[in-house]
């Protein structure tokens, strides 16, 4: 791991910073980082501020007054990366779009409110779409083997099937309340009580299954409580959002039943779903004023034991035994520097035997850790189920996370460490918010620092590029790590990769891996010259999709292709350069346009026929011989 790019706010003359305002970061698939600060002046308050930052471009912070009455709680993409939920604590929810699809430019039209409420967690509904990214397959020549899609229901569907759009949020009161965005732009709003006892929620995360039903993990704060459980179901009758809510089997910290420290930590301090699909696993970190330990929990299927009387009475008992769900616990660490932050990987990489353990053969790491920043300004990636450390980050000396916290020699003064951070969606990058508002970008290695050869590298870094190509993700995180000498060979692989899939992806994927070779070329002197063919290419192909989306077939509900794909049919067929023959074969009212549209066009229109006569003009003269003359006669 080692530090990329470092973002400062310009310094100002009566600045402060104010440590128990709450920091939030929201990375997202089209590596937009979003993200609050601490910082107040006299002049300005940035507390109540969205900040949006290109990654590529990070000298360009974009911020957004949220108009937010209380400090910004939470932060939220959607899975397209075109929206953005904000929630403060004043129970304020506001949904964000950009305009007209601009980075710089955003409005917020709809949202929600619970009055007086403060907001601890906040999610999109799941749409349904999950895949399965399978380490043991990388090999396999079809994206279809490699990135398999995963039966998984949507939280909520409309007529036909399709996902409806909205958002869930838990309140400190023990409230859960669910949006619903209908396609008219209505919003549908309702709130219910997680149990009948209502209590404090100081912690709480959200969590889907795969048969749709939503599930949200609380805690109150302390050790010695329970961290509970509650399966959430939302529906529309009568026009009416409706919530049901069901208590799910709960757990208490392992920490909390050792007698030697049961008072050593004695505050929940991170409460984290391992993924947003996955509610069967979660993590959970204890602290004390100094020191931390994390522990990972699995909710298993186990069969509950049945009184030989019982069997013996009805022996149909003792052959189907009763199932109940339990927690176990999977891993715990020894006793860790305080954690001041956590960041889960999004990259949804298969966790069978089989995929673990090539990957380990294999020294292929993202998707399989998990970050955790401490107060002494460090950043460890531990294993997601073992919570063996994989990786190490400081600015400072180094030193072991197994080393207990007591032995370590403290500094005088608040060190300078995280308070919010996000892994990237292929888990080759961090970003971290420091408690001096300064943002921090870091690069993690595939391989997680182990020695590896150039072939395995270019292998790891193939099959991520071919990950964000079927997925439409952006790829800059994964050309952190992609050097000069590296370009040619992925540049042909990823070529030779597309080439084997079937005719219609490759029509789907054209575009992106044009765009992802013009990104990778850039990297490298010996091939930044074809950057501009590849952007010249994808100009063309767009002009041609415009021109070709205003024809429009003659009977609507026609089987065949449309006027433009038949034209370039027939043109390639047809080599005569007579151009009534080529029209004999159209039928030429599919090729009338109304005079409104062809007067909005008529500059581009010139620029296609300026172009192409240039491209005529442009070809080497040809003389093709004449057959009934001599060598030396007219040519033709």
């Amino acid at each position: 791991m080692d530090l990329a790019y470092v973002c400062e706010w310009e310094k100002w003359p009566k600045s402060t910073h104010c440590p128990s305002v709450p920091l939030a970061c929201a990375w997202s698939c089209r590596n937009l980082i979003a993200f609050t600060t601490d910082l107040r002046s006299d002049d300005q308050d940035l507390t109540r501020m969205i900040h949006i930052l290109d990654t590529e471009h990070p000298w360009d912070v974009h911020s957004i007054n949220s108009e937010h009455s209380e400090a910004i709680t939470c932060l939220e993409w959607d899975q397209s990366g075109s929206r953005l939920l904000s929630a403060d604590g004043d129970g304020q929810i506001k949904c964000w779009s950009m305009a007209d699809h601009l980075a710089n430019s955003w409005e917020s039209s709809v949202g929600s409110l619970v009055e007086g409420d403060p907001i601890v967690a906040l999610s999109w509904l799941h749409n349904g779409v999950k895949l399965a990214l399978h380490v043991e397959k990388s090999g396999a020549s079809s994206f279809g083997e490699k990135f398999s899609r995963v039966k998984f229901s949507p939280s909520l569907t409309l007529f036909g099937g399709k996902p409806m759009e909205g958002w869930i949020a838990v309140t400190v009161s023990g409230l859960v309340t669910v949006s619903l965005l209908k396609p008219s732009g209505q919003v549908l709003t309702s709130t219910e009580s997680l149990c009948r006892l209502r209590g404090r929620v100081a912690l709480a995360d959200i969590a889907f299954t795969g048969g749709g039903n939503i599930v949200v993990a609380t805690a109150d704060g302390s050790s010695a409580s329970p961290v509970q459980f509650y399966k959430v179901c939302v529906s529309v009758v009568s026009e009416k959002c409706r919530i049901d809510t069901e208590i799910l089997p709960s757990l208490f910290m392992r920490c909390t039943a050792d007698l030697h420290r049961k008072d050593k930590f004695p505050a929940i301090t991170h409460l984290k779903f391992l993924a947003r699909d996955m509610s069967e696993q979660v993590l959970l970190c204890a602290s004390s004023q100094t020191s931390s330990i994390v522990e990972c929990w699995s909710l298993r299927k186990e069969g509950l034991p049945v009184n030989n009387i019982f069997q013996q009475i009805s022996p149909v008992v003792g052959e189907k035994q009763p199932m109940i769900l339990k927690w176990r616990i999977l891993s715990a660490t020894n006793d860790l520097d305080r954690v001041s932050a956590v960041a889960l990987p999004k990259l949804p990489i298969s966790l069978t035997n089989i995929d673990l353990k090539v990957a380990s053969d294999t020294q292929f790491y993202p998707g399989l850790g998990l970050a955790l920043a401490f107060h002494d300004g460090s950043v460890h990636i531990v294993h997601r189920l073992s919570l063996q450390t994989m990786a190490f980050y400081s600015s400072a000396t180094p030193r072991s996370v197994d080393e207990p916290a007591i032995k370590r020699t403290r500094t005088t003064g608040p060190t300078v460490h995280f308070k919010a951070m996000q892994l990237s969606w292929t888990s080759l990058a961090l970003v971290g918010i420091d408690n001096h508002g300064k943002l921090s970008m870091i690069r993690i290695s595939p391989s997680m620092g182990h020695a590896v050869d150039i072939n395995p590298a270019l292998r790891h870094l193939l099959f991520l590029l071919e990950y964000c190509m079927v997925t439409g993700y952006d790829w800059w995180d994964i050309l952190l790590h992609v050097q000069p000498s590296m370009v040619q060979n992925l540049v042909e692989k990823l070529h030779e990769e597309y080439m084997r899939q079937n005719a219609a992806l490759q029509q789907v994927l054209s575009t992106r891996i044009l765009a992802m070779k013009a990104s990778l070329c850039k990297l490298s002197p010996c091939t930044v010259t074809r950057v501009c063919d590849y952007h010249t290419k994808l100009f063309l192909i767009a002009i041609s999709s415009t021109l070709k989306s205003l024809l429009r077939p003659h009977i609507l509900n026609t089987p065949d292709k449309s006027p433009g794909d038949r034209l370039s049919e027939i043109c390639a067929k047809i080599t005569d350069v007579d151009i009534d023959k080529v029209m004999i074969n159209l039928k030429t009212e599919e090729f009338v346009l109304d005079m409104n549209t062809l007067q909005a066009l008529q500059q581009l229109l010139q620029w296609v026929g300026d172009f192409v006569l240039y491209l005529l003009a442009s070809l080497p003269n040809q003389a093709v011989p004449d057959l009934g003359s001599s060598p030396s006669g007219p040519s033709r």
